[in-house]
């Protein structure tokens, strides 16, 4: 593990591997796996749970009540929410935020607070998503809709026949009502 020394790391549940950069704050109760790269200039709140292999580039608070599972991308200036009524000096209780596992959040989306980002999804650069996006889903707008399907790797699906779609590398994919799965 390598904290830079300009860093404010309170948390000692920090995993192996695990890089954090200068003017980093990550308070006390945070929990950060192993090998993540977490860059400068970013917050990350006590209830924030961290996987594996994820990288928070600069200029992102990662508030209360936010999960990101194992190999996420957040991308330069993603904006966090957790409180989907806010008030000066009132806190009514903090919505659940999932970023699940290998998604990738482009640079400068917002993410409502109580949002779910299903696996291998993907939002593109300045997204304002503001609803659950499905398995291997690729959103981009304002507010982000679904524009079309993506692999692991984040390269775009071609459709086949009666909700399958398929992968360069010919990997199938079945539609579903939560999203993709591969078959």
């Amino acid at each position: 593990m390598m904290i830079h020394h300009l860093a404010d790391v309170q948390s000692s549940n920090i995993g192996e591997h695990t890089t954090v950069w200068q003017f980093a704050v990550i308070l006390k109760d945070a929990v950060i796996g192993k090998n993540c790269n977490i860059n400068c200039h970013t917050f990350i709140e006590n209830n924030v749970r961290i996987g594996n292999n994820v990288t928070v580039k600069s200029g992102i608070y990662i508030w209360d009540n936010i999960t990101i599972e194992d190999d996420v991308f957040l991308g330069p200036n993603v904006v966090f929410t957790n409180d989907i009524r806010p008030r000066s000096k009132q806190r009514a209780g903090y919505a659940d935020t999932l970023i699940k596992q290998g998604a990738s959040i482009g640079a400068n989306s917002t993410i409502l607070a109580g949002v779910t980002i299903g696996k291998y999804a993907m939002t593109g650069i300045g997204s304002v998503v503001t609803r659950n996006v499905p398995d291997y889903g690729l959103v981009y707008g304002n507010p982000a809709k679904l524009k079309g399907w993506v692999d692991e790797s984040g390269k775009k699906l071609q459709p086949q026949d009666d909700g399958i779609w398929i992968s360069e590398e010919g990997q199938q994919f079945r539609q579903t009502t939560n999203g993709l799965i591969k078959i």
